[in-house]
């Protein structure tokens, strides 16, 4: 049950002394005291200036049980040294709220720090303040940087803000990107967070940037952007990357974390201190000690929540040493996304297999260039992996994509017995009940090195299985290999009449042409004859082609699931000058003889999981040989 607010305020008194206690009764454990030192009153006020002014009141409440346990025991005033107490004042109250920015000290000459005013100062003077406070460079590559130790208040950037314009924004609003640096940030007024942050929004709409709840006001202000504004907008387009800190504190966190949730800039370097929108010092009583106090906070209206005590953290995380080369090669690469998009627009045009599709992937492409998608893109990696998967969505196919450069390995010089090793492994075979033989591998081979070890594949794998009575072929788990030796291996499952197998369309030429069956084979062909199945699964992905064709063709009997759906082997293509690649099929099957199997699949004649393939093809020819006798 919810507490009312006056019960919470005697209560919470309490419930300080009470969190006290245990910090004294564990120096009195160690012998620590010598003889009462400080009023009794001491903690009962330092806790009512909690109550009265610490900025999350809901923090406060819920240790009615813990309070009466307590009692009234302050023997912690028994402390005889002020800065010793005041330590173990300050781990108590922090203890009790969680909150490390809760402070007590004890200042005998503490003087109060009066708020920050600009003095009058000649324009001259003026001039060299700026130029020292405020640290401007035009980078490599037309980027702008700046670094600002202070953000000043709406009063003060009243009274500088035309020579402020003039020295400094001027030469920043040419630049084509903006480096942002507030590693060094760790002071600052509230009313210019909307002053900061509206230079790189739109004039209207007028956007809710935070919200800051005032406890002894007991108010809440919303911070909106400012239509009007002295100077010229920096915009919404152009990049913006803020550098952050460990050291990057109270209002610079607020900018940072605003910048970041409205999705304008990007933030790199250190997680922020977690610090506090506003702080107060208050004098306890009569005596010489202080409790700092967060007075306000912030509260984001996209988040809902704050940077407070939690800091904010960057999008990509380095040491702050590290931030500022990091930011540039950000916006390096940023700055190549245009010509990047464009160069991939225009490869998948002129070369995806599907014409039509291949020009409407590059269009849509260029649209999302055009509207930002790739305006947040932080390294290479995220670029590619965002571009992949606009690919794909856009084709509907897998195998269109970016790739990383792999150079081709040389070819592993075997000898004939490595080669018998490696085809045992790489072939399954058996013959089960009623002479039915079973061939299983998981990858094409390129036609020519099959073409020179066929012979020993002949020998040790095929002529198990030649002489059966009939023949399942497992290409559940075929999932990659070129396609180069299908027509070599359909022909062993036909006559040696010469036999079109499919019309092949290559894109980048522009020409079709047709597979055929072989006249010529090394060992015994299987014949067109004999009963042959096919297990397919989902993951069946280089085997399409080969399925494909004997599906269309009536040659073999389909059992399993619809397979993946990919396409004949892709083409690498670099776009550019730049180190992007990309995997383009280009060739498709002749589609005149029905829709095209590439991004849909190949659906069986026998539907079957992966997992019951095999037994439902065995069923199936057990029961056609059974009805043969």
């Amino acid at each position: 049950r919810a507490q009312h607010p006056a019960d919470c305020g005697n209560n919470l008194v309490t419930m300080a002394k009470a969190l006290f206690t245990v910090a004294s009764l564990l120096l009195l454990a160690n012998g620590f005291f010598v003889g009462a030192a400080f009023p009794p009153s001491l903690i009962a006020d330092m806790a009512k200036i909690v109550l009265d002014n610490y900025c999350s009141p809901e923090k406060l409440a819920g240790m009615k049980e813990a309070i009466k346990a307590a009692g009234t025991n302050t023997e912690v005033l028994n402390i005889p040294d002020g800065e010793s107490l005041a330590r173990v004042l300050s781990a108590g109250v922090q203890g009790t709220v969680s909150d490390p920015r809760l402070m007590v000290s004890f200042q005998p000459n503490y003087v109060p720090a009066g708020p920050h005013k600009m003095p009058p100062l000649p324009p001259e003077h003026l001039v060299a303040v700026l130029q020292t406070s405020v640290k401007l460079d035009i980078l490599e590559g037309n980027t702008g940087y700046l670094r600002i130790d202070h953000i000043l208040g709406e009063e003060v950037a009243d009274k500088v803000g035309p020579a402020l314009i003039d020295l400094i924004w001027n030469k920043i609003l040419p630049t084509s990107a903006l480096i942002f640096d507030l590693r060094y940030t760790s002071s600052g007024d509230i009313s210019g967070i909307p002053y900061i942050v509206s230079y790189f929004t739109q004039a209207e709409p007028v956007v809710h940037i935070d919200s800051v709840y005032d406890r002894p006001s007991n108010t809440t202000t919303k911070l909106l952007s400012l239509p009007n504004l002295l100077g010229q907008r920096y915009g919404v387009s152009k990049p913006l990357i803020v550098l952050t800190s460990k050291n990057t504190k109270g209002i610079a966190e607020d900018v940072a974390y605003c910048l970041k949730n409205l999705k304008r800039a990007t933030i790199v370097g250190e997680k922020t201190a977690g610090g506090s929108l506003k702080l107060d010092t208050f004098k306890v009583g009569d005596t010489d000690f202080y409790i700092t106090v967060p007075t306000a906070k912030s509260i984001n209206p996209i988040t809902g929540s704050s940077w407070e005590i939690r800091g904010v953290t960057p999008h990509v995380e380095v040491n702050a040493e590290d931030a500022l080369a990091t930011a540039i090669k950000i916006v390096n690469l940023r700055a190549q996304i245009p010509a990047i998009i464009e160069g991939t627009a225009a490869l998948v045009a002129n070369n995806y297999a599907f014409e039509a599709t291949g020009a409407d992937v590059a269009k849509e492409l260029r649209e999302l260039q055009a509207n930002g998608q790739y305006s947040s893109v932080v390294s290479k990696e995220s670029l590619e992996a965002a571009l992949s998967a606009d690919l794909q969505r856009l084709s509907g196919d897998k195998s269109l994509k970016t790739t990383p450069n792999t150079p081709v390995l040389p070819p592993m010089d075997y000898t004939p017995e490595m080669y018998i090793e490696l085809i045992k492994v790489s072939f399954h075979t058996d013959v089960f009940e009623n002479n039915i033989g079973y061939l299983r591998f998981d990858m094409f081979g390129d036609f020519e090195e099959v073409k020179a070890i066929a012979q020993i594949i002949v020998e040790h794998v095929w002529n198990k299985v030649v002489n059966t009575d009939a023949l399942i072929l497992d290409l559940r788990n075929n999932v990659g290999g070129p396609t180069t030796a299908i027509a070599g291996f359909c022909s062993y499952f036909f006559d040696a009449d010469k036999q079109v197998l499919d019309r092949l369309y290559d894109r980048p030429s522009g020409t079709t042409t047709e597979l055929l069956t072989l006249s010529e084979l090394t060992g015994v062909r299987y014949g067109s004859k004999k009963s042959l199945i096919i297990l397919t699964s989902g993951a069946t992905g280089a085997a399409e082609e080969f399925v494909y064709i004997m599906k269309k063709l009536g040659r073999a009997m389909i059992v399993g699931e619809t397979t993946a759906g990919a396409s004949h082997p892709p083409q690498t293509f670099r776009v550019g000058e730049t180190d992007v690649f990309l995997l383009i099929p280009t060739v498709h099957s002749d589609t005149g003889a029905g829709p095209a199997w590439e991004g849909a699949g190949i659906a069986p004649h026998i539907p079957a999981s992966a997992e019951a393939a095999l037994g439902t093809a065995r069923a199936i020819l057990n029961k056609h040989f059974a009805g043969q006798k």
